[in-house]
C-alpha cells in the first residue's frame, strides 16, 4: 500500500510540474480566445466559407486556426455552415484547422515544447486543412449527394456537452464594446474552459504517468525508428478523443522520453482532428466517401509533415531526441504556481456551473 501511495504521489507531482509550466500560458490563451469571440463578427466565418472553390477552402483553413474549439465542439458550427450552403471542401478544411490548433493550444505549445514547434504546428494544420479540403472537393464530384446534415444539437451530443454549441451562436442584440468583451471572456472561462479543462487535466495525468512509468529504454526501439514511431503515434491518436490543448502535455512527456519532433507532431495533428465519436457525425455531414478522403488526407499529411519536420530539425542542427530541452527539476516561480492554482479553481468552477446548468 505504501508503494502504491508513493507511485500515486509521484504521478501527481510530475503532473503538477507540467501544470505549473503550462498554466500562465493557458490563462493567456483563454483571454485571447475570449477576445476573439468578442471582437470577431459572429457571421464572419459563414460569410467567407460559402461556395465550393479553392478560395473558400483557403479562407476556411485560415479562419479555423485561431478558433478555440475541440473536434466535437466544431461539429455544430460546421453543420450550420453546411446548411448555409458551404461546400464539402471548405467544411472539411474548417473541421481540420479548427480543432488541430487554437490560440490556447499555441500558447501551451510554446510553454511545454519549443518555439519552432509553436510555429510549425499551426502552419502544418493550415496546409493539412487545405490539402484535405481540396481532396474532398475533388472527390465530391464523383459522389452521389446523399449526405445528411445533422442538426446542431445532434452534432453536439456526439461527444461534447451542450456548451459546445454555444460557439456557433450569433448574438442578435447589439452590444457595446465592454459588453462584448465581458461576454467573450465569460464564454472563454465558462463554456470553453469547462469543455477543454477536463481533457487538459486528463492530459496532465497521462503526462505524469508517462513521466513515472515510461523509461527512455522502453521507447528506444520505437523512437529509434522514425517512421515506426510516427505510425505508432498515428495508431494511438486517430481513434482517441483528445483536444489540441490536452494533447500538448502528452506530446511533451513523450518528447522528454525520446520521441522525435516529427512523431510528436503526428500526435498533435491527428489526435485533435479525429476521433471515433466525431467521425460518425462527419460521415452524415459529408458522406461516407468524403469522410474516408478526409481521414486519409489527415493521416497522410500528418506522416509527411512528421518526416519533413525531422529533416528540418536535423538541418538546423537540433537533436531529435533532446529537442524539447525543458528543465524539469527547476524550482517553479510563485507566479507560475499561483497561475496553476487559479486555473484549477476556474476549471472546477466552470465544470460545476456547467453541471448545474445541464440539470
Amino acid at each position: 500500500m505504501n508503494e502504491f501511495t508513493a507511485i500515486l504521489i509521484s504521478v501527481f507531482v510530475a503532473s503538477w510540474h507540467v501544470l505549473v509550466e503550462a498554466a500562465p500560458w493557458m490563462l493567456l490563451g483563454f483571454v485571447v480566445a475570449g477576445l476573439f469571440r468578442a471582437l470577431l463578427p459572429g457571421d464572419m466565418i459563414a460569410k467567407h466559407m460559402g461556395g465550393r472553390g479553392i478560395k473558400g477552402i483557403v479562407k476556411a483553413s485560415a479562419l479555423g486556426i485561431p478558433v478555440p474549439l475541440c473536434s466535437c465542439g466544431v461539429l455544430p458550427a460546421a453543420a450550420g455552415l453546411r446548411k448555409q450552403g458551404a461546400g464539402k471542401g471548405p467544411v472539411a478544411s474548417f473541421l481540420i484547422s479548427t480543432p488541430e490548433t487554437g490560440v490556447d493550444s499555441i500558447a501551451v505549445t510554446y510553454a511545454l515544447l519549443d518555439p519552432l514547434m509553436t510555429v510549425i504546428r499551426p502552419l502544418v494544420s493550415f496546409v493539412t486543412a487545405i490539402a484535405a479540403g481540396v481532396s474532398v472537393a475533388f472527390f465530391e464530384r464523383f459522389e452521389k449527394p446523399s449526405a445528411v446534415v445533422p442538426e446542431a444539437g445532434e452534432a453536439t451530443g456526439s461527444c461534447c456537452g451542450g456548451s459546445c454549441s454555444s460557439s456557433a451562436a450569433i448574438p442578435e442584440v447589439p452590444q457595446s464594446f465592454i459588453e462584448r468583451v465581458r461576454g467573450g471572456l465569460r464564454f472563454a472561462f465558462s463554456d470553453l474552459l469547462a469543455d477543454i479543462g477536463k481533457w487538459f487535466f486528463l492530459g496532465l495525468l497521462l503526462a505524469g504517468c508517462i513521466s513515472v512509468f515510461v523509461s527512455p529504454d522502453m521507447l528506444q526501439l520505437v523512437a529509434g525508428n522514425e517512421f515506426l514511431s510516427m505510425l505508432m503515434m498515428l495508431a494511438i491518436s486517430v481513434p482517441l478523443y483528445v483536444c489540441a490543448t490536452a494533447s500538448t502535455p502528452v506530446a511533451a512527456a513523450l518528447a522528454l522520453k525520446g520521441i522525435s519532433p516529427g512523431a510528436a507532431l503526428v500526435f498533435l495533428l491527428a489526435g485533435p482532428a479525429t476521433n471515433a465519436a466525431s467521425l460518425t457525425v462527419i460521415s452524415r455531414m459529408l458522406g461516407k466517401a468524403s469522410t474516408a478522403v478526409y481521414l486519409v488526407s489527415i493521416m497522410v499529411m500528418s506522416l509527411v509533415a512528421g518526416i519533413l519536420v525531422n529533416r528540418l530539425y536535423r538541418f538546423l542542427g537540433l537533436d531529435l531526441t533532446g529537442w524539447v530541452g525543458r528543465p524539469v527539476h527547476t524550482e517553479p516561480s510563485l507566479m507560475a504556481m499561483a497561475a496553476a492554482v487559479v486555473l484549477l479553481l476556474l476549471t472546477l468552477r466552470a465544470m460545476l456551473f456547467k453541471g448545474r446548468a445541464e440539470h
